[in-house]
């Protein structure tokens, strides 16, 4: 496996990266194509952490949530470490009834990292992307220490995705 370095973070990613967008039992947006359910995930993500795979990508509204849920449950089920894997994971879409439960506002990218970091099952959030854009709110800070972004002890680095560009 090759290995790049991640933005200005230092880490060293795979450059191949596992998206769990399938993860999940089939509702929501994704319900076409989101049938991989938690054993069937184990075993993916282990294949993937076998063949050097240390990147893993998620989002918020993949399967209602339930996608980082399961990739959090995965890494926990195998015993691999959180220093092992680099994790992405995306905000912006709808995932509730509310005004603010949409979006790049900082009030919705604070709740967002919450509810991810719990579903997830983890402290931190390596790579947490805007996927969208919106003209309302400011672009956010890819560096933590500016002091612009919203929790720079929950992400290493925050940046639009490639979706929102």
């Amino acid at each position: 496996m090759e290995y790049a370095t991640l933005g200005n973070t230092g880490l060293l990613v795979s450059k191949l990266c596992f998206g769990t967008m399938t993860f999940g039992d089939g509702r929501g947006l994704f319900k076409a194509i989101s049938t991989v359910g938690q054993s069937a995930a184990d075993e993916l993500v282990k294949t993937s952490i076998d063949g050097g795979i240390t990147f893993f990508d998620t989002a918020d509204n993949y399967t209602e949530g339930e996608s980082e849920k399961i990739l959090g449950q995965s890494l926990k089920n195998l015993n691999i470490a959180r220093k092992d894997v680099v994790i992405a994971t995306k905000v912006y879409s709808r995932v509730g009834p509310g005004r603010n439960d949409i979006g790049a506002s900082r009030g919705h990218v604070m709740d967002g990292v919450e509810a991810s970091l719990r579903r997830l099952q983890t402290d931190h959030i390596d790579l947490y992307q805007i996927h969208g854009n919106d003209s309302g709110s400011p672009k956010p800070s890819a560096s933590p220490s500016s002091g612009t972004s919203p929790d720079s002890t929950r992400f290493r680095l925050i940046t639009r995705s490639p979706a929102a560009i």
